[in-house]
Order: structure tokens, then C-alpha cells, then sequence
């Protein structure tokens, strides 16, 4: 059995929805409350799905596991609660580590590249305790996955018990299906279409930085499936360790995001242009794109999805079907 916390969520039901297709039992760990979030599960046989707080209770039993992917967190950039966030982001994670080192289970868990902050110091998947320290993330959430992140490299340095396999994930710009949920914090290519199947014109950012035009801030958009890919990956190379980048190693414009969403749809594109909100500015990357050498010298070799390919299969595929469910 496989437990995937954050597993009604967007990245972790497109996980579950894969593992269960390769015919594995999945525990779920995550709260569905009010709303369609139990929509990301319906259509796959789970095992179970257990809320956070029963999570010990389940640990306790020792239930034979394959594997923990921990992808539940605290993810939205603008969260204020210190304390919550370091219980969700921080302290939880690493119960979960010393139990997996102590009963021989691989853990793969979520990092982010929000941990690279505004990208000035570049974006090197480097996990040593030198490069880590030097990272100054923008807001809350980048410094609790960072702090995760210094605490795995310093229990390692320290020679203390480790699961047998470990990978961190600093995924870029996720995007793909089973988003809804996720209100403000889901892809901008997710509100995009929203905004032009509700007849407006799709808005994006002005900005205000010198020698960057409107529309032409980049970020590295990285396909779902891709992700996926990677943590199956990982699953079936037991002997790959380490702390990864997970983006389609290409960082492209919104404008250009945008426009393959309008080709997708058949229309042409109309885009109008809007200040950053108060609480985004100072905080707001104008520049994310993941090198993926680390992730290719430890052997995985598939091709990132293309944007236009991952925009035309996110939106013909999911998005304008009546059920836009994985």
C-alpha cells in the first residue's frame, strides 16, 4: 500500500489516479470538506481516505507501506498563520521522515520553487547545507518548505537514521486537471479559462519592472503529467536519493501561456492588462525555469510536455468537457 497525504488535492489525485492505475492500494491522507474536492478521487478505487488527525493512529498500527509521498502542505503563497503553517509544513513532514527511516519505508515529498525566492541567486537543486542557507524565500510558505528542506540536509550531514530512498520535489508551475478546488492558488491557466468561458477577456499583470513588457513575465510551467511521471519514476528507481527540480526546464511567458490556451479554444486571443494586487507586490517572481540536470544525471530521461501540447490537453481534454475530472 501506498499513503499519499494531500491526496484529493491537484497534484496528489493526479498521483493517486496513476498509482491506482497501475493496480496498487492507496490510503489517502486529506480533508475534502464542503464543496467537489471528493470529484479528484471518484472515479479511481482507493483504499481509504484518512483526515490529518487520524494520520498517528494509522502510523501506529505499522500498516505494511511501500512508500510515503507526502504532498499536503499549507501551498497558499499569501498564508499569514506562522504556526500553523510551521505544524503543517515543517514539523509534520518530519515525523513522517524519522518514521520512514525507522521502519525502512521511501519517502518522496513536496519542496517548491518558492523556496528559491525571487530567483536572483538562480535556481540550483543544490542540498547542501552551504547552498540552502543562502536562499531567502519571499513569504511564509517558501520559508516553511526551505525549512524542510536545511532540516533533511542537517540530519543527513549529522549521520542520523534516514528512509532508505528520500527525494524532495521543488516543483515550478504546476498546471493540468483536478484544480477546482484550489480557488485563488490554482494555475493561472485555470482562471484564465474561467475568465474567457465567463465572456471577459483573460487579464494578466502589468509590470513594473524596467525592460520587462506586460505579459512578459516567465515562469517555468511544468505539465502535471510530468510530475507524475517523475514519482513513478522515483518508485521504480529505489536507489535515487536527493533533492530535485521538477519543471519543464524551459521558462516561458504568460502571454505566451495565455495564447496557447486561445489556440486551444480556436479563438483568438484577447488579453487585457491589470495592476498587481498590494499583497503580490515585492512577493511576485518575474523569472522561474528549472534546471534539470540533477534529474537527468540520476537517470530519468523522459521529455517535459511541451506548453501548447500541455495547454491543448489540459483544455480540449479536461477543462471544456462536461466532466472535467481526471
Amino acid at each position: 500500500m501506498y499513503l499519499v497525504t494531500g491526496g484529493a488535492g491537484f497534484i496528489g489525485s493526479n498521483l493517486v489516479a496513476a498509482l491506482c492505475d497501475r493496480g496498487a492500494e492507496v490510503m489517502v491522507v486529506d480533508r475534502l470538506r464542503g464543496g467537489d474536492k471528493w470529484r479528484n478521487l471518484a472515479k479511481h478505487p482507493i483504499a481509504g481516505i484518512l483526515p490529518p488527525e487520524d494520520l498517528e493512529r494509522f502510523w501506529a498500527a505499522a500498516p505494511p507501506l511501500r512508500a510515503v509521498l507526502h504532498l499536503g502542505a499549507i501551498s497558499a503563497t499569501t498564508a499569514t498563520d506562522g504556526d500553523l503553517v510551521a505544524a503543517t509544513n515543517l514539523t509534520l513532514p518530519l515525523r513522517l521522515w524519522e518514521g520512514c527511516a525507522a521502519r525502512g519505508i521511501p519517502f518522496i515529498y513536496a519542496s517548491s520553487a518558492a523556496t528559491y525566492g525571487d530567483g536572483s541567486l538562480g535556481f540550483e537543486d543544490d542540498a547542501s547545507p552551504e547552498a540552502l542557507a543562502r536562499l531567502r524565500p519571499l513569504n511564509l510558505y517558501g520559508w516553511s518548505k526551505l525549512a524542510f528542506d536545511r532540516r533533511v540536509a542537517d540530519l543527513l550531514r549529522r549521520g542520523r537514521p534516514a528512509p532508505p530512498q528520500w527525494a524532495g520535489l521543488r516543483f515550478f508551475n504546476v498546471y493540468g486537471p483536478n484544480e477546482a478546488h484550489k480557488g485563488r492558488m490554482a494555475s493561472v491557466l485555470f482562471h484564465k479559462f474561467g475568465q474567457v468561458m465567463g465572456g471577459e477577456a483573460a487579464t494578466l499583470f502589468r509590470s513594473d519592472r524596467v525592460g520587462i513588457p506586460d505579459g512578459e513575465q516567465q515562469r517555468d510551467f511544468v505539465h502535471v503529467d510530468d510530475c507524475v511521471a517523475v514519482m513513478l519514476w522515483l518508485l521504480d528507481n529505489p536507489h535515487v536519493s536527493g533533492l530535485f527540480n521538477l519543471g519543464s526546464g524551459r521558462a516561458r511567458s504568460f502571454r505566451d501561456l495565455v495564447g496557447a490556451m486561445f489556440a486551444a479554444l480556436g479563438r483568438p486571443a484577447d488579453i487585457r492588462y491589470i495592476d498587481m494586487p498590494a499583497d503580490l507586490r515585492g512577493k511576485y517572481q518575474y523569472f522561474t525555469e528549472a534546471p534539470l540536470d540533477r534529474l537527468r544525471a540520476a537517470g530519468f530521461n523522459a521529455q517535459m510536455t511541451p506548453l501548447e501540447e500541455g495547454v491543448r490537453r489540459t483544455v480540449q481534454d479536461f477543462l471544456t468537457q462536461a466532466d472535467p475530472y481526471r
